[in-house]
């Protein structure tokens, strides 16, 4: 197998994994750390994220022996118009030892390729951020949001964070008691769901408190959105039911009518079972009720892998080895 590796890499706003495969589907490594996404941590900290997964994957592999890699990434038409960029990912790609070459390409269809072998479909991804795509040829076509948090991202796990705080602080600019959401706010981010006296100190201490930190950190305050609309908060509920709509509507933008392609859901905000899931799911089967829809893999650097080896000469069968990938088989 020395000769048939390749890898593979799924980088975004908070991990980034790395994977090395064999053409006949068999995992010889991988590897984790932090997020590494250049449009919100910086290209030289991102590269330092990539440096850190790339090592971790190649810890019992000569990488000299690596044939191909494909890097996926949130945003990657940015990272390929900045020269700066370019060259820090380059460099760290050296300096672990690999001389294969690599492709960039948007996480998205990596998501789509972890979730089906089908060279035509749909990929939806909301997690810290929220994107949707048609893929063709295998391939990404149309586009819809992926703009990141300042510009886009709607229904994402950041839009999930920034709206509950935005509800919490809504409650107390009316002088109420915070719902169940907003504790939930409270608690996590000033350690008290008490409101002071003068309730605008408490908005004081949350907007600091929120600005201070790294946007793109209100992504970690999605969960506590989830599991409010799942108790049935109000508040929560209609958070949820937007961003639901806001997803959906990502969708529609981008496919056909009367597409009969798979679409394929990815990000961390599919992978448990809530009322976001449930209402993104009916939207879509009303609208296209033939689809097949899948779900992508918890770890898409194996969609990046796959990728990389598909169009490898010696790849006879490339739907194969998808199916050893995703659907494990004994031999």
């Amino acid at each position: 197998m020395s000769d048939g590796m390749v890898v593979g890499l799924d980088v975004g706003g908070t991990s980034t994994r790395a994977t090395v495969v064999s053409l006949s589907g068999e995992r010889l490594g991988t590897g984790r750390a932090g997020g590494g996404n250049p449009t919100s941590h910086g290209a030289e900290q991102a590269a330092e994220q990539l440096r850190v997964a790339l090592t971790d994957a190649l810890a019992e592999i000569d990488p000299g022996l690596v044939r191909a890699g494909v890097i996926g990434l949130a945003g990657a038409g940015r990272l390929l118009a900045d020269p700066a960029g370019r060259l820090a990912f380059a460099r760290v790609w050296q300096e672990v030892g690999l001389r294969c070459g690599y492709e960039i390409v948007g996480d998205a269809l990596v998501a789509y390729a972890s979730g089906t072998a089908e060279p035509d479909g749909t990929i939806l991804i909301a997690g810290t951020g929220a994107i949707a795509a048609e893929v063709r040829g295998m391939a990404l076509d149309r586009v819809a949001d992926g703009h990141g948090w300042l510009l886009g991202d709607a229904g994402s796990g950041f839009w999930l964070g920034r709206e509950a705080v935005r509800q919490a602080l809504a409650d107390l600019d009316r002088h109420r008691p915070p719902g169940p959401l907003g504790t939930l706010v409270l608690t996590e981010l000033l350690g008290t769901a008490e409101v002071a006296a003068r309730p605008r100190d408490t908005v004081d201490a949350l907007v600091q408190t929120v600005t201070r930190r790294p946007a793109v950190e209100l992504a970690a305050l999605a969960p506590l959105v989830l599991r409010a609309g799942i108790a049935g908060d109000p508040a929560a509920t209609a958070i949820l039911d937007e961003a639901a709509r806001l997803l959906a509507a990502n969708v529609q933008r981008i496919r056909p009518a009367d597409a009969g392609t798979p679409i394929v859901l990815g990000g961390g905000l599919f992978f448990v079972d809530t009322p976001l899931v449930h209402a993104v799911r009916s939207a879509l089967a009303a609208r296209w009720p033939d689809a097949p829809l899948r779900y992508a893999a918890d770890d898409c650097a194996l969609g990046a892998a796959w990728l990389a080896a598909r169009p490898l000469p010696e790849l006879t069968d490339p739907a194969e080895l998808h199916r050893r990938l995703f659907e494990p088989v004994d031999d």
